[in-house]
């Protein structure tokens, strides 16, 4: 496989951090990740899937990965200051940061598309504002 873009439907979630404790049974720490966040990596995973089936990038490639992450535009804004976001003269400098939102991004497809995203050498990001709420992902071999 030499390229694929598919699309994760939906508002874009970033990667919340996971949860640590002590656990009495293990005498030790623990980690959970939020289900959430386990919810949307899955999804991502499976947008993969349906579009690229079992095929997996080679171990040995590198990897350039192009995220576009679209928000819906708040509701109570006025027609004037809908019209500058969906034209792209506001951007949405809101949460989630974009780096949670890569980081859903990569670590979902981690031994789905690639065997990790240690492969990604190269990235581009950009949160814009669109009708319909999505996360667009290209992975292409360099």
């Amino acid at each position: 496989m030499n390229a694929i873009c598919f699309t994760v439907p939906g508002k874009p979630q970033g990667k919340a951090r996971a949860r640590t404790f002590y656990n009495p049974k293990t005498k030790g720490m623990s980690s959970i990740t939020p289900e959430k966040t386990v919810l949307y990596e899955n999804l991502i995973a499976t947008c993969y899937m349906d579009k690229a089936g079992n095929d997996r990038f080679p171990d040995d490639s590198y990897l350039l990965v192009r995220i576009q992450a679209f928000y819906e535009p708040p509701k109570s804004v006025s027609k004037k200051k809908r019209t500058e976001m969906l034209d792209g003269k506001i951007l949405p400098a809101k949460k989630p940061d974009i780096d949670n939102v890569v980081k859903a991004v990569l670590d979902a497809l981690n031994g789905v598309a690639y065997r990790d995203d240690t492969q990604v050498v190269e990235l581009h990001v950009r949160k814009s504002y669109s009708e319909k709420p999505r996360v667009e992902v290209s992975i292409e071999k360099i």
